[in-house]
C-alpha cells in the first residue's frame, strides 16, 4: 500500500511560482512511478507530468513544458512539481498518483493505482 499526500498549493498571481510536494508512506515508494494530474471545475482530469521510479525518465504535457519541472527524492519519499510562470489556466486541483510501472503511457489516469486527495492551485490574472 502507498498513501499519498499533496501539499504546497495556494493562491498566486500570474507569473508567480509554486512548488507542490507529494509525500508518500510505504517503504516501497521508491519502486513506483509517479504522475501529477490536475482537474479544473467542469473539466476532465488531465495529465501534467510524470517521473519514473529512478527519476531518470520524465514526461510533460505540452501545456506545461518549459514551465513545470517534476523531480523526486526517494530518501524523503517525496515527489515535487516546480511550477514557474503560472497562468490563470493552470488553476485546478492538483493530484499526485503512483503506479509500479512506467511502461504504460504516463498520461492515462486509469493506469495509476494510488491517488492523493489533491491540493488547490489558484492563479489570478
Amino acid at each position: 500500500q502507498v498513501q499519498l499526500v499533496e501539499s504546497g498549493g495556494g493562491l498566486v498571481q500570474a507569473g508567480d511560482s509554486l512548488r507542490l510536494s507529494c509525500a508518500a508512506s510505504g517503504r516501497t515508494f521508491r519502486n513506483y512511478a509517479v504522475g501529477w494530474f490536475r482537474q479544473a471545475p467542469g473539466k476532465e482530469r488531465e495529465f501534467v507530468a510524470a517521473i519514473s521510479w529512478s527519476g531518470g525518465a520524465t514526461d510533460y504535457a505540452d501545456s506545461v513544458k518549459g514551465r513545470f519541472t517534476i523531480s523526486r527524492d526517494n530518501a524523503k519519499n517525496t515527489v515535487y512539481l516546480q511550477m514557474n510562470s503560472l497562468k490563470p489556466e493552470d488553476t485546478a486541483v492538483y493530484y499526485c498518483a503512483a503506479r509500479p510501472s512506467y511502461r504504460e503511457p504516463p498520461e492515462h489516469p486509469h493506469t495509476y493505482n494510488y491517488w492523493g486527495q489533491g491540493t488547490q492551485v489558484t492563479v489570478s490574472s
